[in-house]
């Protein structure tokens, strides 16, 4: 379902954001964020001279590279269009990600590393949905195979144990953080009845004990 139809306006400006998710070769994860600005009009630069329509104001990136258990091994950051000729030089600051675990707390941890006058700010705002791809690359049941095929041959999975305990399900990092994922939704009851909590969830946990549900993607 689109948007209503607008009143009559004028298009001035254009925010993009493109997060990307790799597997790499060696076993790691590579997640890339890119955040360009552009006018629809020209205005003036002191630095770059007039910018034209769909000039980019700002193009910065960043790419995260990540372990399975979502640390951040190596960061990169880029500046190739920005408004005033300093912007990139703050860049090799984001070298100070290395080390941070993606999940609880990160965003907290990006702050105090990089914050105010310590980062840039776009870059910084740019990592909210470069997290977020973290996750949505990770999860899925292609990256799980990958990650699992790639562990197999470097000979890096540890060895099953067949007389171990099963595992109880890992809370998923979704639950309870919108409407469609609350614990009691449809949703939930669907693709991780385990962690169910409406009216009926004794009764869906019953139904599904001892079984594998697999999620889509």
């Amino acid at each position: 379902m689109p948007l209503s139809p607008p009143v009559g306006r004028q298009h001035l400006h254009t925010r993009r954001v493109v997060c990307q998710g790799f597997f790499r070769d060696d076993g790691l994860w590579d997640i890339e964020g890119r955040i360009t600005d552009e006018k629809t009009y020209e205005h003036a630069n002191e630095w770059r001279g007039p910018l034209q329509p769909g000039d980019f104001v700002h193009d910065m990136s960043i790419r995260l590279t990540i372990d399975h258990k979502f640390t951040i091994v190596d960061a990169e950051a880029v500046t190739d269009k920005s408004p005033y000729r300093m912007c990139g030089d703050i860049a090799p600051a984001f070298k100070k990600l290395i080390g941070l675990r993606i999940g609880g707390g990160f965003h907290r941890a990006v702050r105090e590393r990089l914050g105010g006058i310590h980062g840039c700010t776009h870059i910084v705002e740019l990592l909210g949905p470069v997290a977020t791809t973290v996750f949505q690359t990770v999860s899925s049941k292609k990256a799980q195979d990958l990650n699992r095929a790639h562990r197999e041959k470097t000979g890096t999975l540890p060895p099953k144990d067949p007389n171990a305990p099963a595992r109880p399900p890992r809370k998923p990092y979704m639950l309870d953080t919108c409407h469609t994922w609350a614990s009691d939704s449809e949703v939930t009851r669907r693709w991780v009845p385990h962690f169910y909590t409406g009216p009926d969830a004794e009764a869906v946990r019953a139904a599904v004990e001892g079984k594998d549900v697999e999620m889509e993607g």
